[in-house]
């Protein structure tokens, strides 16, 4: 039993969803999983276990930030043998190439965030997706409008107090800003496990349209789809 999860071994899948929402866990579980039970409510932070197609899927809520997802992601990976964890979040549009509603399966993840920096010493690490179920989400996209493959940014603020560097971003291909994906490759690398992070565009840092709290939890089951489609093919 984990000190943050909570859970008893075998209460968790080998596939596991994670949106940063607790609601959205919640709201996953019951709209997709068959026979979902909860198997945590520490800290509010639900998560339950079903079956997708009849196979076992997990959804477990993260909460905001690199360093609260990197709690979760650690004890799923090293104490309930997690083999595969997909982020399924919201992210912020940063070139108009997005609109709303938009969905981006994350490449790679650049960052603002000190924590790859402390871990290596200064160096840059380029935290990446696992290439199988990158592979695997591209293709169930075949077909679907909106769809972008490439690289987000991991900030560590919501509210950051130099907006303009996300500029230097764009130049570069960056395509949307989230707060969690580049902590989550990180740690799928290190314990040798899979992950990648398929964002909805909840807001467009250019045009100023935004969702509602209700749509976000709610509505974004298009990449909940996805994440479930590339998950199951990698299982």
């Amino acid at each position: 039993m984990s000190t943050h999860i909570g859970a008893q071994p075998g209460d968790i899948a080998p596939l596991v969803l994670m949106p940063g929402d607790p609601l959205r866990a919640r709201w996953i579980a019951e709209t997709f999983l068959d026979d979902a039970r909860c198997y945590t409510e520490v800290r509010g932070m639900y998560g339950y276990t079903g079956t997708w197609r009849g196979h076992p899927v997990s959804v477990q809520g993260s909460g905001m930030g690199q360093p609260s997802l990197a709690i979760y992601a650690n004890e799923l990976y090293s104490e309930y043998d997690v083999q595969s964890v997909i982020r399924v979040g919201s992210c912020g549009a940063l070139t108009e190439k997005l609109a709303v509603r938009d969905i981006v399966i994350a490449s790679g993840a650049c960052t603002d965030s000190s924590m790859n920096r402390i871990t290596f010493g200064g160096l840059d690490y380029a935290p990446v997706a696992d290439f199988g179920l990158l592979h695997a989400a591209y293709g169930a996209a075949s077909g679907r409008d909106g769809v972008h493959v490439g690289l987000i940014y991991s900030s560590d603020s919501f509210y950051p107090s130099r907006p303009e560097l996300s500029a230097r971003m764009v130049e570069y291909g960056v395509l949307a800003v989230e707060m969690e994906a580049s902590a989550l490759y990180t740690l799928a690398a290190k314990h040798g496990r899979r992950a990648l992070a398929i964002c909805t565009v909840s807001d467009h840092i250019v045009t100023g349209e935004q969702t509602t709290s209700q749509e976000r939890e709610q509505t974004f089951g298009a990449m909940v789809e996805l994440a479930l489609e590339a998950g199951l093919a990698q299982s």
